[in-house]
């Protein structure tokens, strides 16, 4: 048991050591499973009682080892609660998605009970990409450690992520790490040297054959010249002094001048970080807001320009007819606030985007809908009753020369599917604002940073990343941050890039690889439970 533990500890500091924002070391994530399937097999070939809770705790271990260590940097977000109240509160994101790892090894242990090896560990690929699915779906979704993004430092290897998005990069990895396992497996058993040169031929074969065709791929791509000229501002607010010590007026300001240092008359966009406009604005007036006014003045000097800026936005209703609507204190209204980012060009159209994929706790209650029944008592108590306002679909920005822009705001831009749709709408280039202050100068920036080349290379779109304290950035098409910004300074960066209006695969198609693979699962799991009943009927 001592030994199974260890190698599930190994197997964890092996994938952190492998992940982002770590060079050099993305290799170790083709074998950085081998220990945990060791761990597996065995417990399964084993004697003990209680295997499949033994199984589940173990693998449990490293998991949870990856996870902390991977994102450790969550705390700081949480820290102003009090550094001891959120010891705790971390410890749902540090926990939920190992929980799920280990239900997916849990799931192979049942299926092992039933079938033979290679058809288990293929069962085990499709359980691990449902669960990575899953946490990207539900109310608790954090798609942060889904193994594909492993590759975000590395993104060299994976220009073939135009075909499969980041789901192509897990199936990789586990093919890798099950190729591998089973050459140590054929040693320990002794079983024929055909059968471990044919592992060995395959794990050969799929480490690089992807490998090659992604690095030719990368060499060989160029862009289709389409140029415009972009500035990004990095106004370097403390996010804690942003709604608070800092007028919102100022914040303006500091962003109108560092635009103004680098712009050029055929500038087409400026853009701005997350919640720039820091002061709650109502949607309905918002032209005759005094920071409308301000925006505009200073584009009045780039007559071809667009701002695309974040800002905190609300809309108020006569009743809740929203699922998010909270009831405004000594009033017979509603109110929704939103996350926002606008379009704002030289003419009187505003063009609003909500964000989409809120933060769960942060910005929206999980499984609101299902507690929907408490609304009235919250209502009755004064507190706010739901989460942000959001919308369903995807947006794309238009500026008045046609040029199609999506809208991300932070969180956002690790769900490659959701980029996917606004290109599929007609964005031209993906435009990335957020506000990552609230990590410190720690990992989490940089991951964040990392995974925006993996949107590029899916959809062959640039990236513009403005954060509000850093990491600023220019990404191309081949997911080469081109240009970027140091942490925590007050700057600016301009850009010429090539618009593109060509579809990927991916694009077109979004994540049919997990869905494929999970309707896979699904005949798995009606199996065992088939065989479950079948067997529980024989006894009885």
């Amino acid at each position: 048991m001592k030994n199974n533990i260890l190698l599930s500890l190994f197997s964890g500091l092996l994938l952190w050591i492998a992940w982002p924002p770590t060079a050099f070391t993305p290799g170790l994530l083709f074998i950085g499973l081998v220990p945990m399937l060791i761990v597996m097999e065995n417990i399964i070939s084993s004697n003990g009682v209680k295997r499949g809770k033994k199984l589940f705790w173990t693998t449990f271990a490293g998991f949870f080892v990856w996870n902390t260590l991977s994102i450790w940097w969550v705390y700081n977000s949480l820290k102003t609660v009090g550094p001891l109240v959120a010891i705790p509160i971390t410890l749902v994101p540090y926990s939920l998605g190992p929980l799920l790892m280990s239900s997916a090894c849990w799931l192979y242990y049942r299926l092992r009970l039933v079938t033979v090896r290679n058809i288990a560990l293929a069962g085990l690929v499709c359980f691990w990409i449902g669960y990575e699915y899953l946490h990207q779906t539900w109310d608790l979704n954090f798609p942060w450690m889904t193994l594909g993004n492993g590759f975000a430092i590395s993104h060299q290897w994976v220009q073939w992520y135009e075909y499969t998005g980041v789901y192509g990069g897990t199936l990789w990895i586990w093919l890798t790490n099950i190729f591998a396992f089973l050459i140590y497996i054929s040693l320990r058993e002794a079983q024929p040297k055909t059968y471990r040169t044919k592992m060995v031929a395959a794990f050969v074969i799929t480490l690089i054959l992807p490998l090659g065709l992604s690095l030719y791929r990368y060499y060989t791509y160029e862009e289709l010249p389409d140029p415009s000229n972009i500035v990004v501002a990095q106004p370097n607010i403390d996010p804690y002094a942003k709604s608070s010590t800092v007028p919102a007026g100022q914040q303006l300001t500091i962003l109108t001048h560092l635009s103004d240092s680098l712009a050029q008359p055929n500038t087409e966009y400026f853009i701005w970080p997350e919640t720039a406009i820091a002061e709650n604005v109502d949607e309905d007036k918002l032209q005759g807001s005094a920071y409308y006014a301000q925006i505009k003045q200073f584009l009045g000097k780039y007559k071809n320009a667009n701002v695309l800026t974040g800002a905190e936005t609300y809309k108020i209703y006569p009743d809740d007819h929203t699922p998010t609507a909270s009831k405004m204190p000594g009033s017979s209204q509603y109110y929704d606030a939103f996350n926002t980012a606008l379009n704002i060009e030289n003419s009187a159209k505003v063009q609003v985007y909500h964000k989409s994929k809120l933060v769960p706790g942060a910005e929206m209650i999980p499984f609101s809908a299902a507690m929907s029944f408490l609304k009235p008592a919250f209502e009755h108590l004064g507190g706010a009753t739901g989460s942000y306002g959001s919308q369903k679909e995807a947006g794309v920005f238009y500026a008045q020369s046609g040029i199609g822009v999506d809208p991300v705001i932070c969180y956002e831009s690790i769900w490659g599917d959701y980029v996917a749709q606004s290109v599929r709408k007609g964005a031209q280039f993906i435009a990335i604002i957020t506000n990552d202050g609230w990590w410190e100068n720690t990992s989490g920036k940089d991951q964040h940073l990392d995974y925006a080349k993996l949107r590029a290379i899916e959809n062959r779109r640039w990236v513009c990343r403005s954060a509000n304290t850093g990491i600023s950035a220019f990404i191309n098409q081949r997911g080469d941050v081109v240009k970027s910004t140091g942490w925590w300074v007050p700057t600016a960066i301009k850009q010429d890039i090539n618009l593109n209006t060509d579809l990927t695969f991916y694009s077109r198609f979004g994540d049919y690889l997990p869905k494929l693979t999970n309707v896979l699962g699904l005949l798995a799991l009606a199996w065992l439970l088939v065989t479950a009943w079948r067997q529980r009927r024989a006894v009885g």
